[in-house]
């Protein structure tokens, strides 16, 4: 009994400290480029929790990222890992794999908006295994 109470326990904080990483992402604008066929620019805002952090990812689009408040670690595969606060700025081109974002303090959050200028329809996100 005192075992399946620790195996619960454990699967418990483990969840809740899953939780707590997930970025809060939420859309602000979202326009077709009409110079651009097929193409739209998508603004949304990243909320990273103390700690917080993303899965390996790929945008496939040109992602400009200007961080508003706290700190922010941002790397893409073969760049170097580099770590941006309040009013610095950060690029990701469309071949471009982001192998690190993260929130670069474990006790404040940090919060960033980002403009994506991407195929109409695309997924925002797409995980890299």
């Amino acid at each position: 009994m005192k075992i399946a109470k620790l195996i619960l326990c454990v699967a418990w904080l483990t969840s809740g400290s899953l939780i707590a990483q997930e970025a809060k992402v939420t859309e602000v604008l979202s326009k077709d480029l009409s110079n651009l066929p097929g193409k739209e620019g998508l603004m949304i805002t990243v909320e990273y929790s103390p700690g917080g952090s993303d899965p390996v990812h790929r945008h496939n689009a040109h992602g400009f990222i200007y961080v508003l408040e706290g700190s922010i670690v941002m790397q893409v595969k073969g760049g170097k890992e580099t770590t941006l606060t309040a009013g610095q700025a950060f690029y990701e081109g469309p071949d471009d794999i982001h192998v690190v974002g993260r929130n670069a303090s474990q006790t404040k959050p940090a919060k960033f908006v980002v403009f994506l200028v991407k195929d109409k329809g695309a997924p925002v996100l797409i995980p890299v295994n």
